[in-house]
């Protein structure tokens, strides 16, 4: 198998309470934790050439700081009906219709409320589903416009649940985003759809990409600290 093929591997380490998700891996160079906010986990990365006996030790010395994070974490919040969810930054109350009158739309947004229709146990995918699609469709009118205005072209939009970044570029022009950035204020999108449309010149994150970002989006500071503020709780819905 080749090196780029290469799984991590789990392993094992008794850390008590801890939610431990462990991985060798022979890319890392140095031990590391991390948070998982969207699935409240502590993933630890070890090099292939760390022993257990060290991997313990680096968790064990680790694991106050792990537990004072993870007590910080917004509590999970499943879609049902009455709960409260921002849409574009707005907060709107599900309120479930099991029978609609004819012509209603399975999922609807308005005066604060978001009416999802039909069987009970259909409510949290055709919220997730609509969310997905109002994330798309927002993205793509900005992305493309943006792009023009750097002589370059957007070759494909996808949505998904991406839980390391918010965005991602690819060297043929096409964009990723996380679906949870519709939860956000417009001009939240708005920076990370500049962020992945500036990489269609710099596949970096050198001083010309980030003077790129400045043009596209001059508030992206305040995005980004708006990101880092409030992105784990973004990552709870659903």
């Amino acid at each position: 198998m080749s090196r780029a093929a290469t799984r991590p591997k789990a392993l094992a380490i008794d850390a008590g309470d801890l939610p431990l998700d462990v991985r060798v891996s022979d890319r890392a160079r140095r031990l590391t934790m991390r948070i998982d906010p969207a699935n409240g986990l502590v993933r630890v990365t070890v090099p292939d050439w760390v022993g257990p006996a060290e991997a313990s030790r680096f968790v064990a010395h680790h694991a106050a700081w792990a537990r004072l994070r993870l007590a910080r974490l917004p509590t999970h919040t499943p879609f049902a009906d009455g709960m409260v969810i921002p849409v574009r930054g707005i907060d709107h109350v599900i309120r479930h219709q099991p029978a609609p009158a004819r012509g209603t739309p399975p999922v609807a947004c308005a005066a604060g409320e978001m009416v999802v229709t039909g069987a009970a146990e259909h409510l949290a995918r055709r919220v997730r589903d609509y969310l997905l699609a109002q994330a798309r469709t927002d993205a793509t009118a900005i992305a493309h416009p943006m792009a023009r205005r750097i002589g370059r072209r957007v070759t494909g939009i996808t949505v998904r649940d991406t839980r390391s970044r918010w965005g991602s570029c690819a060297p043929s022009g096409k964009l990723n985003f996380c679906w949870r950035l519709i939860l956000a204020p417009d001009w939240i999108l708005a920076y990370v759809v500049a962020h992945e449309v500036a990489h269609l010149v710099e596949l970096n994150h050198s001083p010309q990409f980030w003077a790129i970002v400045r043009d596209l989006y001059p508030e992206h500071r305040q995005a980004r600290g708006w990101l880092k503020a409030n992105g784990a709780r973004l990552l709870r819905y659903g």
